[in-house]
């Protein structure tokens, strides 16, 4: 046998210190644990989108776009919508419950109004004209009879386009009535707000739009208060709402499962306790190191929760089997650790390679996540390798000389048992046909992960909000932990239904130019001819408003500055090529200045152009469009706005996921060639262990795809992450089958041992993982009950492939590398030998 590393005086020393000074290593971990207990209060949460377009070229130039130009409303304002339903809004009744929620509104200091606009305020002034202020038009409206209100509601729907927009789709100009209506409250905001795509986790707006939202409720009518702020509140409250009912839920089933698995009150409560002290670390460490909480870390505490139960599972029920034949506590504790802690050691760090390959992710919340679950693994591996072994010697010593309840202490899955023949069927394959079953597996894996290729890859705003209607289910929920009452996803859908939209119905092109040159509007006119299929037509010209659109307005307007740029136009097309100076400086001294503002920086040095697109084309077409269109651009042009950011964070996503992917495995393989050529000398065995780990990864992806599941911001990092996890079935089982291939006369008889003595482990622990993972189906966030679900798939496929696949990997291996002399059994027909 070739060379080994001497690696066992590490393992030596930490077996002194469990076995010889358990008290120690118990009071040394329960010190850590208040140093960690401290960074608690400093963990804070971060929801939204706007985390995930951070450092994305696109957003940056959306946010230059919006921080220069000039918007609907200043930098230092902002904006609530008052939703108006349930009724006729342009009746007299519905006109007035309008005007009375926007009059509170702007009555009260602490909303800091600057202005108001409605329909409703609009009829009144078109009552009445000489009207000034909210009390004035309420008064109009009431003295108004409702053929005068038809008639201003008839003339407005002619001549005011405003008028019409503030309205739902099934507006009537005849009969004077509508449905829905928007009303626009402006607030001046103390140090504005953020320009960039995406919803934040926190808003300014929060504490007036919570406070209008009681103004709203006191008025007599069916008046909806909704803004940024509004949504911030909601987006930080599905996180506490989901982790008071998924971190409960996980407890409960892992403690009904280690109930099952330990059938033991003490050797139970050990259990929890080493899975608390582990939470407490990874929440301690996030507060240290200044990492919020956002949704995608909704996932981490039920993960480390089923991946500790794991760890204590395999730690236990080890323990118990040595036992059985040794006497002394602390020489089969050390027997126990001396195994576990090297297969402990490889699944950590495989597990850690698989979640630490996220960081190469372009996308901060994707990269904490993986710096956070990998902290919280590598914690999980000392709590339940060092601290648990040391707690149960500990406990043990306790029960010898007092009255503690002691139940059962006998393995699960023990040889002969009904369990153990159960988990057998892959050494029965291994047995019979290994090579052909290998054969026929490669080939199905091949042809699931070429389907998952197909695999959709979505980021949306849609995905990081509460259901429209939370299940009924959680209404048995006790009141502590039953979810809020959400409004956001129900009001953006009626929006959307009701009113049209333009906002994903327009990209723009941020350019970055001197636009005094001769040549600057012209050549930004030519780059809307012949538009892409995707982008909306004039004739032959994209749908566009730029400051150019503005001069061609304008001229319409001012015969003076129609001169001008005549006298500036070489080929008489409308569109000045020359003295561009003197024409912005016309047009910034007259009264469009403020909308050619919204176009060209008053430096001259930036410019917008917005292209009107067609909405029910694919994100990917109208991204792709928007780009050709940009390439056009002489000077420096970059395609934006929120349909071109969300498609590159959806691509950022796809490549991460490819890139994270590639690097778990190879990270894994060369990890695994390597521990196993330290540990055994014979690298090669790492190949088998990770043969099963390639099978699950192509079957779920290939699940991924014919479920309906797609690549976004949370199930992308379900692949990598199935590596991590998925090797740990394979790596106890690789391990037990290394030393029981020492004790026992063949290969099959040693997998056999392996099998019975570990398998039972592994179910044990497979179901803890499913249901602390699956529980977060229970989450209020769908986006995360996705996650959990494809989690707890790959986990099932992880340890059916491990019972499966790894046997007969195992027997091809040896007969390939090992350095066994005796022939494999030819094929025993009795189907009762449970060899």
């Amino acid at each position: 046998m070739p060379a080994k590393v001497d690696y066992q005086r590490f393992v030596d020393a930490a077996d002194d210190w469990i076995t010889g000074r358990p008290g120690t290593v118990v009071f040394a971990f329960l010190l850590v644990t208040a140093v960690f207990a401290a960074g608690l209060p400093a963990v804070s949460t971060d929801s939204g989108t706007e985390s995930f377009a951070e450092d994305v070229p696109e957003e940056e130039a959306l946010q230059d776009v919006n921080e220069k130009f000039s918007a609907p409303f200043e930098p230092d304002e902002g904006s609530t919508q008052l939703i108006q339903r349930g009724e006729n809004v342009l009746s007299k009744r519905g006109l007035l419950r309008m005007l009375a929620v926007q009059e509170r509104l702007a009555d009260d200091p602490d909303m800091r109004v600057v202005g108001t606009e409605s329909a409703a305020r609009l009829v009144a002034r078109q009552l009445d004209p000489s009207v000034d202020g909210l009390e004035a038009e309420r008064d109009a409206v009431e003295r108004a009879t409702s053929g005068e209100i038809r008639t201003a509601v008839g003339t407005l729907a002619r001549t005011d386009p405003r008028f019409v927009a503030l309205l739902s789709d099934d507006f009537n100009p005849t009969a004077a009535s509508a449905s829905g209506t928007i009303g626009i409250v402006t607030h001046e905001v103390p140090g504005g707000l953020a320009a960039g795509t995406g919803q934040g986790s926190a808003s300014p707006l929060e504490p007036i739009q919570i406070e209008a939202r009681f103004v709203a409720d006191a008025a007599d009518g069916d008046v909806v208060v909704f803004g940024s702020g509004i949504t911030a509140v909601e987006f930080g409250t599905v996180i506490s709402d989901s982790l008071l009912i998924v971190v409960p839920a996980a407890v409960f089933l892992i403690a009904l499962f280690l109930v099952i698995a330990y059938r033991d009150l003490v050797d139970l409560l050990l259990g929890l306790a080493g899975l608390s002290m582990t939470i407490v670390w990874t929440f301690g460490f996030m507060g240290f190191a200044g990492i919020a909480f956002s949704q995608i870390l909704i996932a981490v505490p039920p993960l480390l929760l089923a991946v500790g139960i794991d760890f204590g599972i395999h730690a236990i029920n080890r323990y118990r089997e040595e036992r059985l034949t040794e006497a002394d506590p602390e020489r089969a504790m050390r027997t126990t650790t001396d195994q576990l802690l090297v297969a402990f050691f490889i699944v950590t760090a495989t597990t850690v390679i698989g979640f630490l390959s996220n960081l190469v992710s372009d996308l901060p919340p994707i990269r904490e996540f993986g710096t956070v679950a990998a902290v919280g693994i590598a914690f999980t591996f000392l709590v339940f390798g060092v601290f648990l072994p040391a707690l149960k010697l500990y406990t043990d010593d306790l029960r010898d000389r007092y009255p503690l309840p002691t139940f059962s202490q006998t393995p699960i899955g023990s040889e002969g048992s009904t369990l153990g023949r159960g988990l057998s069927l892959g050494v029965i394959v291994a047995r019979r046909a290994p090579v052909a079953f290998l054969l026929i597996t490669a080939v199905a894996a091949g042809g699931a992960g070429y389907y998952a290729v197909g695999i959709d890859t979505t980021f949306s705003q849609e995905q990081f909000l509460p259901p429209e209607e939370t299940p009924e289910f959680y209404d048995v929920l006790p009141e502590p932990v039953r979810p809020n009452e959400y409004t956001i996803t129900a009001t953006i859908n009626y929006l959307e239904a009701n009113f049209e939209s333009s906002e994903d119905a327009e990209v723009v092109v941020y350019v970055e130019a001197p636009m005094e040159r001769n040549t600057a509007l012209e050549s930004m006119w030519r780059a809307g001819e012949n538009p892409p299929e995707t982008f909306v037509r004039d004739g032959r010209h994209a749908r566009e408003t730029s400051i150019v659109t503005i001069v061609l307005a304008y001229q319409e307007r001012d015969s003076e500055f129609d001169a001008l740029v005549a006298r500036n136009d070489r080929n008489a097309n409308g569109i000045p090529d020359r003295n561009l100076d003197a024409v912005y400086d016309y047009l910034f001294a007259s009264p469009a200045r403020d909308r050619a503002l919204d176009y060209l920086t008053e430096n001259r040095r930036s410019a917008r152009v917005v292209y009107a697109v067609k909405g029910d084309e694919s994100d990917a077409a109208i991204t792709a469009d928007a780009r050709e269109v940009a390439d056009r651009y002489r000077g420096d042009a970059t395609a934006t706005g929120n349909i071109v950011v969300f498609k590159a964070i959806s691509d950022i996503i796809f490549a991460s996921a490819i890139v994270s992917l590639t690097l778990a495995l190879v990270g894994t393989a060369v990890f695994l060639l390597l521990v196993y050529w330290v540990l055994e000398g014979r690298a090669s065995l790492g190949l088998a262990n990770l043969a099963p780990i390639v099978v699950t990864v192509a079957c779920v992806g290939g699940s991924m795809r014919y479920l309906g599941f797609s690549l976004n911001a949370f199930t992308a990092t379900v692949l990598a992450m199935t590596i991590g996890l998925g090797i740990d079935y394979s790596v106890h089982l690789t391990h037990r089958y290394i030393d029981e291939r020492r004790l026992q006369p063949t290969v099959l008889d040693a997998l056999s041992r392996s099998v019975y003595g570990t398998g039972g482990a592994l179910l044990g622990s497979v179901l803890t993982t499913v249901f602390g993972i699956g529980v977060l189906v229970l989450s209020v966030f769908p986006a995360i009950g996705d996650f959990g679900l494809l989690t707890a798939l790959s986990v099932v496929y992880a340890f059916l492939s491990s019972l499966l696949v790894l046997p007969p990997a195992l027997v091809v291996w040896e007969r390939v590398f090992g350095e066994a002399t005796e022939p494999i059994p030819a094929p025993v027909r009795d189907a009762d030998d449970p060899q």
